[in-house]
Formats: structure tokens, sequence, C-alpha cells
């Protein structure tokens, strides 16, 4: 008899526990309607703003359009004719080679800092303020400031010093002109990536280094068999959206060099924008969908690469 109203007793435990499980999960996935009431003037905003005119343009791809007036279908080749477009194919390869350089510099800088302000220094504080200042100012305003300087005061100070690879300016060598540009994107976006790596290496417990302290790791040990493996994934996500955000280079460049000397430095945004300036609409959108993709495809792949990483 006892066994009897034990068993049922659980029985009855059970079958309240297993009704409150699926109410809360009825509730978790219940959305409150006030959440689409908000939600509804962003999406308004963002299809009339970026989704229509994005799917017109891929649309007037296709056509001999010029942006106004007469068009017809020509299929696709403006697609075709991109591909063996040397001015074309020249952006793509500077903005890729650009970005890739550009990438690298702005991580290998940005994770010495961040590394240098996590740790036992005075002053640390004062310091990340001073180190993110670059981040707050405009990209145009700063390439000026520097187009100065590259033009005008290091060619000086060169001359001045007897240097004579500095005597002339950077911004005037087709082949060193990218260089110039590599200096002042990472100069404005270290700030930013400075800021991730911080948070990440504070997320490090200082536990773990503590013990490894203990076993006779030294500095350079400890940073390398454990630092950067733990903050990998901070690594992946500041790697793929700066690759992203340099492909997109505009206001710094024209600031710089305007795309030159000739057309070296003239990235795919350049190219684009100078397209739809001078009549060239149809083609240049055919060139914006192509370049469309690719940001696609990278944001695809920062997703595959973030996906279940417990840093984010």
């Amino acid at each position: 008899m006892s066994a009897t109203t034990t068993a049922s007793s659980a029985d009855s435990t059970t079958t309240i526990v297993t009704g409150r499980d699926r109410q809360l999960r009825r509730h978790r996935r219940r959305v409150e309607p006030i959440y689409y009431l908000f939600l509804l003037p962003t999406l308004v905003i963002f299809t009339l703003a970026i989704t229509v005119p994005g799917v017109i343009g891929i649309f007037f791809s296709f056509t001999d359009s010029i942006g106004i007036g007469e068009w017809s279908f020509n299929g696709l080749t403006n697609y075709i004719a991109l591909f063996s477009d040397p001015a074309i194919l020249q952006s793509y390869l500077f903005t890729f080679g650009f970005s890739i350089a550009t990438v690298i510099v702005v991580n290998v800088i940005a994770f010495l800092l961040a590394v240098g302000l996590t740790s036992r220094i005075r002053f640390k504080t004062g310091l990340r303020t001073i180190f993110v200042i670059p981040m707050v100012i405009s990209g145009i305003i700063i390439a000026y400031v520097f187009n100065f300087l590259f033009s005008n005061s290091i060619p000086a100070a060169g001359a001045a010093a007897g240097i004579p690879w500095l005597e002339t300016s950077l911004l005037a060598n087709p082949d060193l002109a990218w260089v110039a540009i590599v200096i002042v994107t990472a100069w404005q976006a270290v700030p930013g990536t400075l800021l991730i790596y911080i948070a990440g290496l504070l997320s490090v417990p200082g536990e773990v280094y503590e013990a490894a302290s203990i076993d006779g790791a030294g500095k350079a040990q400890q940073l390398t068999r454990i630092t950067i493996p733990l903050v990998a994934g901070y690594v992946v996500i500041n790697v793929i959206l700066g690759f992203k955000g340099f492909l997109n280079a505009y206001d710094i460049i024209v600031g710089l060099t305007n795309g030159g000397p000739g057309t070296s430095t003239r990235s795919v945004a350049m190219t684009i924008i100078a397209g739809f300036n001078g009549g060239d609409y149809a083609y240049q959108m055919a060139n914006a969908t192509i370049f469309f993709i690719v940001a696609v495809l990278i944001s695809l792949l920062q997703l595959s690469l973030t996906r279940g990483r417990n840093s984010f």
C-alpha cells in the first residue's frame, strides 16, 4: 500500500513538473505584440532605404541605363565586361591587397597594445582613453591632416636630415602610395580593434596565469600558450570585421590620394561612385552587385567561424 502511494505521488509530481515545463517553454516562445510595434518602423525604414534601392539597382545592372532617360535590357553584358576590364580588376586587386595588409597591421598593433594596457602599468586607464581618440575623428579630416604631413612635413624633415627616400612624398609614388593609406587607415582603425582585444584579455581568469607561473611558465610562454588560444575568438571576429570594413575604404583614400597617382590606389567603392557620376550607372551597378555578393560570402564565413564560440 505504501509503495503504491509513493508511486502515485511520484507520478503526480512528474506530471506537475512536466506541465510546468511546458508552460515555461510556451511562455518563452511567446513574443509580446509590443515588440513588433517597435520593430515595425525600423523594418519600414530599412526596406525603403536599403532593400528597395538595392533591388532596383540589381535590376538596372541588366540594362544599359546611364541613370536617367531611356534604357533597354542587355542581359549579362555588363557582368561579362567586368571580368575583362583592367580598371575593374585593378581596383579589386588593390582593395583586397590593401585590406589584407591593413588587417594584419591593425590586429598586430592592437593586440600588443591590449596586452600592454591590461598589464600592471601605471596610468593605463588614461592611456586607454588616449589611444581611443582616433576612432572618434572623421576619416576625411584624418586623411587631409596626414596628406599635409606626407606632402610637406615629412619631405621637409627628410631633406633636413639628409634622407633621400623621405624627400619625396609617398603619395606621389605609384608603388608606395598604398603604404601611406595603410598607415593612416590603421591609425584610425586600431582603437576599435584594441577595445575588443582588451575585453577579451580581461575575460581570461587570473587564476590561469597564476597556475602557469607556479608551473614555471614565463611571460612569453603565457602569451603564446594561454593568452592567444583563449582570445582566439576575438582574433577571428576582429579579422573578419576589419576585412569587411576595409573593403569599403573610401573617405581616407579620397583625402590622401583621390585614387592616384593615376588609378593605382583606386578602390572598388571609388570606382563604383566615379562610374555613377560618369554615366556608367548600369555597368557600375553590376560591379556593385558583384561586390555585394563578395561581402555576403565574407559574412557567411564570419558566421561559420564564430558560431558556437562562447566568447560572444
